[in-house]
């Protein structure tokens, strides 16, 4: 399945209020026949205008819980309930339900952008170290990593003391 430009959605919907068949139209935008009776359906209800070229719509939560509650509690039919309410996808609305019911019936918004890569626990600008507290610190740090070091060349010492024990034994 392609993904329609502005100019295709409109073409379609002419297309389609022209009498051509949903078939054709499938065969020659290879979109599925139920996404053309959706946008049709879209278009009548909302005008062309519903086709927006600008960045996508952002919708809040109320009116997601808005939607869900139509179709699960009041039993309407959710491709309808899109279609009302203006939704560009069908889809849309079925993904909502499906997270609502994942999220144990609670509406959780999907956090959108970067997330820190750095935690703001480890940089705080305001707690400045003094000069002496820099080298009181890192002669300790120096001091730490000398102890690792000497504590690894003695490790490899004995594990190769073993090495030839082991070879002389054969």
């Amino acid at each position: 399945m392609s993904k329609l430009s502005y100019e295709d959605k409109i073409n379609l919907y002419k297309e389609r209020k022209e009498g051509i068949s949903r078939e054709s139209l499938s065969r020659k935008y290879n979109i599925r026949e139920n996404i053309i009776d959706y946008m049709v359906s879209l278009i009548d209800k909302h005008g062309i205008d519903i086709l927006r070229t600008s960045k996508n719509k952002e919708h809040p939560k109320y009116e997601k819980e808005e939607a869900i509650n139509r179709v699960l509690i009041n039993g309407e039919a959710a491709w309808a309930v899109a279609i009302d309410m203006g939704l560009l996808s069908y889809g849309m609305l079925q993904n909502w339900i499906k997270k609502y019911k994942e999220n144990g019936y609670n509406i959780v918004d999907r956090k959108r952008g970067r997330s820190p890569t750095m935690s703001k626990k480890d940089f705080d600008p305001k707690t400045k170290e003094t000069i002496e507290e820099e080298n009181e610190r890192l002669k300790k740090e120096n001091l730490y990593l000398k102890a690792e070091l000497e504590y690894s060349k003695k490790l490899r010492a004995v594990v190769q003391a073993r090495k030839n024990q082991q070879q002389k034994k054969k």
